[in-house]
């Protein structure tokens, strides 16, 4: 299923403001538009990140930076959610917060499960 990506304008205003970041939110932009998942193990295949999990359709996509995945983007997913009138099925992506590395891992687990700041 493709995927369509809600509050992408977050996450370009967020590497507007970090330019060391620029090149790599980009790329991620580029790889969610062109994802086709069947399953939740299929979106850290196409971005590296991590499955939250308890049940959470939380995902945590770690991406580059200034070298050792320096940011951080917690997204929520849905799968199959109607597209169109058509009834074809997609997969929703919504972000819920970005940060660095560091700001992340002040995160409590439970923060990072429920945080949504967009």
């Amino acid at each position: 299923m493709k995927v369509k990506l809600y509050r992408e304008d977050t996450i370009e205003d967020y590497a507007a403001a970090h330019a060391n970041a620029k090149k790599h939110f980009l790329g991620f932009l580029t790889a969610i538009r062109g994802a086709d998942w069947a399953e939740p193990s299929d979106i850290i295949v196409t971005v590296n990140g991590n499955l939250l999990g308890n049940g959470s359709n939380r995902v945590v996509f770690d991406l580059g930076g200034d070298g050792n995945n320096s940011f951080r983007v917690i997204c929520d997913y849905l799968f199959n959610c109607r597209q169109n009138k058509q009834g074809k099925l997609r997969v929703n992506l919504y972000v819920a917060w970005i940060g660095t590395h560091e700001e992340y891992n002040r995160l409590t687990d439970k923060v990072k499960l429920t945080i949504q700041n967009y």
